[in-house]
């Protein structure tokens, strides 16, 4: 059995779709899928898991999570707010996605200013965040090691201990962000 230290690499922390990534001219849905596809192939847990689907994408649009598309061709903008909406999903609901991104989408839509600086801070921010969960991730190892040495060194019982204090701190993460996005103003007061 492999420890999380040891997985960590596997996991493509680093793995997001960069500013170098999308070409600057306008993609069809196929290629928006096969961007993400090609970028996020390796942080798959099996051949069947789907990163992102036709089916997705045209949700997000019609929920309005992304301005609207022209000429079924997505922008770099539209690809920037798709792959922060890949990363959100995991963890919040869709009305929570939205709320969250409703005012950048705003400012996009109304070519107020484009979504490109954001999209550099965020991945600025996910490249230390990478950082730090390796980090915190050896503290919880050390501590949950010597949990376990007292219980005689069971290795499934570090494990199944580990995958719980990962979900707790997910929670924790996850909790937090939705407080935050119930405190963000509406776009009336913005």
């Amino acid at each position: 059995m492999k420890s999380l230290t040891e997985l960590i690499p596997t996991m493509q922390l680093e793995q997001k779709i960069t500013m170098e990534d999308i070409p600057d001219l306008d993609l069809y849905m196929d290629q928006v899928i096969q961007l993400f596809d090609r970028t996020f192939q390796n942080a798959k847990r099996n051949d069947k898991e789907k990163i992102i689907t036709k089916t997705m994408i045209n949700n997000y649009a019609k929920g309005g999570l992304l301005p609207p598309i022209k000429n079924k061709r997505y922008s770099k903008e539209h690809v920037m707010l798709i792959s922060l909406i890949f990363e959100l999903k995991g963890a919040l609901s869709i009305n929570d996605i939205k709320k969250t991104l409703q005012h950048i989408n705003d400012k996009t839509s109304s070519d107020e200013y484009g979504v490109d600086d954001f999209y550099k801070r965020y991945l600025n921010i996910a490249s230390e965040n990478a950082s730090s969960f390796v980090k915190e991730t050896n503290e919880h190892t050390k501590i949950i090691t010597e949990e376990v040495k007292r219980m005689e060194g069971d290795e499934y019982v570090q494990q199944v201990l580990m995958i719980l204090s990962m979900i707790t701190m997910s929670n924790f993460y996850r909790k937090s962000a939705e407080k935050l996005i119930d405190e963000l103003p509406s776009i009336s007061e913005i």
